[in-house]
């Protein structure tokens, strides 16, 4: 889609990273989550390194029907394979539990942030009046509604996603306040 701010894999795996970072630690101190923050955001840096070699396919497509979810499973498996084979040996195990994490909680919390982070896009360019972004945001809010099933998610999109469609002003202002007092 047009974008009013372009965005390329590495500024999304950041900003992904971020949020996962923050999930897994909202999760660890209100909801006695055990798993490592520094593990979820490295992997989540990683996520979507298999991009270099698929490129990147729209939500709607991948997710299409099983058929197609299936057969993009199998591509990004085989691209995992292809980038660890251009590794020494000696790095290939490393590389593999980041490129393909096999903990489902450093997964779950992975996907939560990337959709998080769709979202937040959508936020952002409708904030900027880009009208295209409107149906994506109808989709990703339902995705969205249903995440919330999961503290560490109805936690961050109470109390982080609304500063996403403030403009610089709206989040400069509680500076400005502590400035002057």
């Amino acid at each position: 889609m047009r974008c009013t701010q372009r965005e390329n894999v590495q500024e999304h795996s950041l900003q992904v990273a971020m949020v996962a970072h923050a999930l897994c630690l909202i999760q660890n101190k209100f909801f006695g989550g055990v798993t490592s923050p520094d593990r979820v955001a490295t992997c989540a840096l990683f996520h979507d390194a298999t991009e270099v070699l698929t490129g990147d396919l729209p939500t709607p497509v991948k997710y299409y029907n099983e058929d197609i979810r299936q057969a993009y499973q199998e591509i990004e498996a085989h691209s995992v394979a292809q980038l660890l084979k251009l590794l020494p040996s000696e790095l290939k195990s490393d590389y593999n539990q980041l490129l393909d994490p096999n903990e489902t909680e450093v997964q779950a919390l992975v996907k939560a942030a990337d959709t998080l982070c769709a979202y937040m896009k959508c936020l952002e360019e409708l904030a900027a009046g880009n009208k295209e972004f409107l149906r994506a945001h109808k989709t990703i809010h339902e995705k969205v509604s249903t995440l919330r099933d999961r503290k560490e998610v109805d936690y961050f999109v109470t109390h982080f996603v609304p500063g996403f469609s403030l403009t610089l002003d709206e989040i400069s202002e509680p500076l400005e306040t502590r400035l002057e007092t």
